[in-house]
């Protein structure tokens, strides 16, 4: 819950905005160069099979079959999953652990696929006209098409438009923010699909049978902003507004984008749903378009490749698999310069020990940052200045959440709203004495997850145990009450026939 309403401390301008930061933005490297879509396809690809929040998907192939660019590798298990497609024709080789794209780089099933440079269709259906389509179906299709949340999140997309449909929404709210620094994917692919990404929206609209959208652009993204404008005009008919926000980080987070354009608040432990409103990244919007009207799989990604390592940083459109190292190569990666990778941004992304993991849905940026970009002190003692206080888009407490986080109170951090916490990294930025406070919280929900879970697990067994011991003593009375029969029986005098 909001401890702290710091909107006051904003001018009369911005009264919707509660707390956040202007970090460097750093995204002139790759913000004016066009998608890069001739990155050619590497030796091999590694296809884990869990790009998604959920449930991992099952291969319904083996090692040695050939198959073509968008059949279907493994399909979808239980309600919250995603299947996994073929990016290219070839042959698969593999079935095995290989690193994973997150920070403990741990060992994933993957499926590996060795391309044969034909790069073969399956045969696709002829285009269809997507409003001709029950709502439900165009959940489903979406579902199929292995649509996930392109802007991080990596939620099945099926999953929010059969909830949204379920709950009546009334605003279907599309981020095109991206406030991330670096990151340009999102600005690029505004400018030069806004059409297809307009009709995505429109398509939704439908599945949701919702009569409003609004797409959110930082006013630092002007050119995307007319190009979505321009093709919100020619073919929404007013049901797509196109609005500009202030750039601020973090101003693509759901909540804050939520109350800025709509004037909501989700409540804390609330969903988006609760207000009325659903929300999806413009990626997704492609994605959906591309699934629904051309029967495409989700099978390749725009990805900004950047950072001070990286001699050419650009977007390129790039198949699902590739492993992160091919990518910053065909960048002009400068290793003696790299210090840290990350997959994301470098406020809420993931630092990488290596680049040698896959391209996953989610992945929005891979940087390969050097010493200086990454430069950090030595933590000093809190001076108790307040400034995380101010910049918490939450309007919680970093600085006591953090005091009873090192004292060991975990149950009182979360008093003070732990669980609120959306781990954005704008209280460490601020913090003149170089805390990094958002890694003390990100402690903490690790071990109170872990704690959970051993609980959980200890309440478990005590369960199976009593329930074992219960069993054990109903197996007893129902023998002792058969053998009681059987003496009974044997006791009984027997009836001859000469007694008859």
């Amino acid at each position: 819950m909001a401890l702290f309403d710091i909107s006051m401390l904003w001018s009369a301008s911005t009264p919707k905005i509660r707390g956040g930061v202007h970090p460097e933005p750093r995204k002139e490297a790759t913000a004016e160069q066009p998608i890069d879509t001739s990155f050619p396809l590497p030796p091999m690809l590694y296809l884990a099979l869990q790009q998604h929040v959920g449930q991992p998907a099952e291969p319904v192939i083996k090692v040695g079959d050939r198959v073509l660019k968008g059949q279907l590798l493994a399909v979808s298990q239980g309600a919250i999953s995603a299947p996994v497609h073929a990016p290219t024709s070839g042959v698969v080789v593999d079935i095995m652990d290989y690193p994973a794209a997150h920070p403990s780089a741990l060992p994933t099933p993957t499926l590996l696929l060795e391309p044969d440079g034909e790069d073969r269709w399956i045969d696709l259906p002829s285009e269809i006209d997507p409003f001709s389509l029950d709502p439900e179906e165009i959940s489903l299709r979406v579902g199929a098409a292995g649509v996930v949340g392109m802007g991080g999140a990596a939620f099945p997309s099926k999953v929010k438009l059969s909830l949204g449909r379920r709950t009546h929404i009334q605003t279907l709210l599309i981020n095109g923010g991206e406030c991330e620094p670096y990151l340009t994917c999102d600005d690029r692919l505004m400018r030069e699909r806004a059409r297809e990404i307009v009709d995505g929206i429109l398509i939704m609209l439908h599945g949701l049978g919702c009569q409003k959208a609004i797409v959110g652009i930082e006013d630092n993204k002007p050119e995307a902003y007319v190009a979505m404008r321009a093709a919100s005009a020619a073919l929404s008919g007013g049901l797509v507004e196109v609005a500009q926000v202030p750039s601020l980080y973090p101003m693509g987070w759901d909540k804050q984008l939520i109350r800025y354009l709509t004037g909501k608040e989700v409540p804390a432990g609330g969903r988006a749903t609760d207000v009325g409103v659903l929300m999806h990244n413009v990626g997704t919007a492609y994605a959906v378009q591309q699934a629904i009207r051309y029967r495409k799989p989700l099978i390749s990604r725009i990805i900004t490749v950047s950072g001070g390592a990286v001699g050419a940083p650009r977007n390129v459109e790039a198949p699902l698999g590739t492993p992160l190292a091919s990518l910053l190569a065909y960048c002009g990666y400068q290793p003696e310069n790299a210090s840290r990778f990350v997959m994301g941004g470098p406020m809420m992304g993931d630092a990488l020990p290596h680049p040698n993991v896959p391209l996953v849905k989610g992945a929005c940026g891979i940087l390969a940052l050097t010493g200086e970009e990454v430069a950090a002190s030595d933590a000093k003692s809190c001076i108790r200045c307040s400034r995380c206080v101010s910049v918490c888009p939450v309007g919680l407490l970093p600085l006591e959440m953090m005091t009873r986080i090192r004292a060991g109170q975990l149950e009182s951090a979360l008093g003070y709203g732990l669980k609120d916490c959306i781990s954005c990294g704008s209280c460490s930025y601020v913090c003149p004495s170089e805390i990094p406070l958002v890694h003390y919280f990100k402690y903490a929900n690790g071990e109170l997850l872990s704690r959970d879970q051993a609980n959980h697990k200890a309440d478990q067994t005590k369960r199976l145990a009593e329930e074992k011991q219960a069993r054990i003593a109903r197996q007893k009375q129902e023998a002792a009450a058969a053998a009681a029969a059987r003496k009974a029986a044997a006791k009984k005098p027997k009836i001859t026939e000469e007694a008859a």
